[in-house]
């Protein structure tokens, strides 16, 4: 199983605002800086994550980004869930391009789907404040002393 870059930045973001103390906002420059990524995909993830409402952008001289829920609030699940716009793991997977002429038969797309949905429970079991336990080192090593 593999995660699109897009839901590694959106995680990052994430654990990198749930970082910061109460009272602090983060930027888009900030995150990438921190991360080495550059600030037009940093922009991407933070423009969809503030529209899935998980955190709050503020415009202007004082704004910034933070949370918009409590880290107990945000299931990991659920964000990969979101930032993935497919799970098509095989060709079968995908109805409208599936070719392959043994899937009326083939028992791997039950074996690797019942993979998948395992592999989603278990992040269904992870809030962002569980990715958050270790949060001063987070910050040593963000650079956010």
């Amino acid at each position: 199983m593999r995660l699109k870059k897009y839901t590694d930045y959106a995680l990052r973001v994430l654990i990198l605002t749930g970082s910061k103390q109460s009272d602090q906002q983060t930027s888009i420059k900030e995150i990438a800086d921190s991360f080495s990524i550059s600030t037009e995909h940093v922009r991407k993830v933070v423009f969809q994550l503030n529209k899935l409402g998980f955190i709050k952008t503020t415009r202007g001289r004082n704004g910034g980004i933070r949370l918009a829920q409590d880290p107990r609030e945000i299931n990991v699940g659920n964000v990969v869930r979101l930032m993935e716009n497919d799970f098509v793991l095989l060709e079968c997977f995908d109805k409208d391009t599936n070719h392959c002429i043994i899937t009326p038969s083939c028992k791997l797309k039950h074996a690797l789907n019942k993979a998948l949905q395992a592999f989603l429970q278990v992040l269904d079991d992870y809030t962002l404040e569980d990715l958050l336990a270790n949060k001063e080192e987070l910050r040593s090593l963000i650079n956010l002393d």
